[in-house]
């Protein structure tokens, strides 16, 4: 996008309005606060739905299947936002792409809200993915088109829209995971998360116009007619395989779940290092910005390990939450849903003190890698605080609360340390010709980390309960080490970058 055309879109956009930034910002916050309430209110709920008991209203899947297809579906949500960025960039725009993604999702929503057979949530599972990878990545872009670039409200801008989306992953699992609505239903609190999505669209439709102005409607770099007709060509070829494929291997056993789990599993490794393969030997990719590559995969290993770790707050966390931890504490019942909020709540709570952090060390601020290996060191401290209950009072007791609690909080410490740091300094490392596709690589370290907890979710269960947090665990401190001994080293090959 020519910065002509930049400038222009920050014209058309009312730059007062929402506590002192742009007025579409309002808009941007809520549909991303609803989109997220949406998410995650489903999330909160759907490792439950799909492990409990048909009498209890679940799909009565086996546990461990349950607990790797959640991961898949996590995996498959941040691979997809590659085909939702092309899809805005070359087709029809971010601001498009956002209202087709939250349509998608919407519809997803209902899907699972319909008491049916499995087919309705693997049709949920489809418009969900797809719809978060058409809205996510493209609702961040439109943020930031609204700002010139040498704007200096940008940053606060970004803070701002991160806090709706924490907003909402917090509100979310206590409304929609709550004890009453799991109790009555699952299929209501997949409807309220339907709901949420539609409010989002609402916020989004009737604002936009007076709010955005031109951001998100410009195509980036579309498409000519031939190339739209090759293109589809090729979309609508690779459909037709697929189902053809799908058709034929389903019914004779070959397409299995397992086998399904197995294929995005490798997707998930096989992507990013062919990114990284295809960055390095770029002949637009210079000398230097070679070397930052080679900076950056250190790193982009360190956010696999973290990720892993942290993104089991939707799996193993949260089906020890259901049948490993007290539920009855000071006097009141515990949806085990609820401590998904926790996440949410203490990033809400921390972030800005960390930010602070960061500034008052002035010259003593660690490193980029000694923050990455702070990060691991932390989400590997969560796991074995966890496996000390089992260690202290046996497998078979039910566990305090306050461990959870005090496990999510210290792994929300090495999120601080890491992801803030990987989104700045993926910015910083990135070569030129490949900017928007090493942002995509960043989000696809945690597809990756899903992809790898789809197979190692399969070694849990309680009997295997203090070897498998301790060897995770364990893992990721060992890492920290080896990336804190490598910092020197690394930041060597980040040439100035700091």
């Amino acid at each position: 996008m020519s910065n002509i055309n930049r400038q222009k879109i920050v014209d058309s956009v009312p730059q007062k309005g929402f506590f002192g930034h742009p007025k579409g910002l309002f808009t941007l916050f809520f549909t991303e606060f609803w989109e997220r309430f949406s998410y995650y209110g489903m999330r909160a709920i759907l490792v439950f739905y799909m492990y409990y008991e048909v009498s209890k209203g679940g799909l009565g899947m086996d546990q461990t299947l349950a607990l790797s297809i959640m991961s898949i579906y996590g995996s498959l949500v941040y691979m997809s936002g590659i085909i939702g960025g092309w899809l805005a960039d070359r087709v029809f725009g971010t601001s498009k792409a956002v209202f087709y993604g939250g349509i998608l999702i919407m519809l997803g929503h209902i899907a699972l809200a319909i008491p049916g057979s499995i087919a309705f949530f693997f049709v949920s599972m489809v418009l969900i993915v797809i719809g978060t990878g058409l809205l996510k990545p493209n609702v961040s872009s439109v943020v930031g088109e609204m700002y010139s670039e040498t704007d200096n409200r940008r940053d606060a801008g970004f803070s701002i829209f991160y806090m709706g989306i924490n907003l909402g992953g917090f509100l979310a699992p206590l409304i929609v995971g709550s004890k009453t609505i799991m109790d009555t239903s699952f299929h209501l609190g997949f409807g309220i998360a339907a709901v949420g999505m539609f409010l989002g669209l609402l916020v989004f439709v009737f604002t936009k116009k007076n709010n955005l102005g031109l951001a998100g409607t410009i195509v980036a770099n579309p498409l000519s007619p031939a190339e739209k007709k090759k293109i589809f060509t090729y979309f609508g070829l690779a459909i037709v395989i697929i189902a053809i494929i799908c058709f034929i291997t389903i019914p004779k056993g070959i397409l299995t779940f397992p086998v399904f789990i197995t294929i995005v599993s490798i997707l998930g490794l096989l992507i990013p290092t062919i990114y990284f393969i295809r960055m390095y030997i770029s002949p637009k990719t210079t000398a230097v910005e070679r070397s930052r590559v080679i900076a950056y995969i250190p790193l982009f290993i360190a956010s696999v390990m973290f990720w892993a770790i942290q993104e089991q707050g939707s799996t193993i966390l949260a089906n020890y939450a259901d049948t490993r931890t007290q539920l009855n504490f000071a006097g009141m019942t515990i949806s085990p849903a609820w401590f998904q909020s926790l996440n949410p709540l203490f990033i809400i709570i921390l972030a800005p003190v960390f930010a602070m952090l960061w500034v008052r060390l002035g010259k003593y601020e660690p490193s980029i890698p000694q923050k990455f290996s702070l990060g691991l060191l932390f989400s590997g401290l969560s796991f074995l605080i966890i496996l000390l209950p089992a260690y202290l009072g046996g497998s078979n007791s039910l566990v305090n609360p306050l461990w959870l609690v005090l496990s999510y909080f210290v792994c929300v410490l090495g999120e601080l340390c890491l992801s803030p740091v990987g989104l700045s300094a993926t910015t910083k490392l990135a070569p030129q010709a490949f900017a928007a596709q090493t942002m995509s690589l960043w989000f696809l370290s945690n597809a990756a980390a899903q992809a790898v907890n789809a197979q190692i979710v399969k070694f849990y269960t309680p009997e295997t309960e203090m070897m498998y947090f301790g060897v995770i665990g364990g893992a990721s401190i060992v890492l920290s080490i080896i990336l804190f001994m490598l910092a020197p080293k690394i930041q060597g090959f980040m040439k100035g970058i700091r």
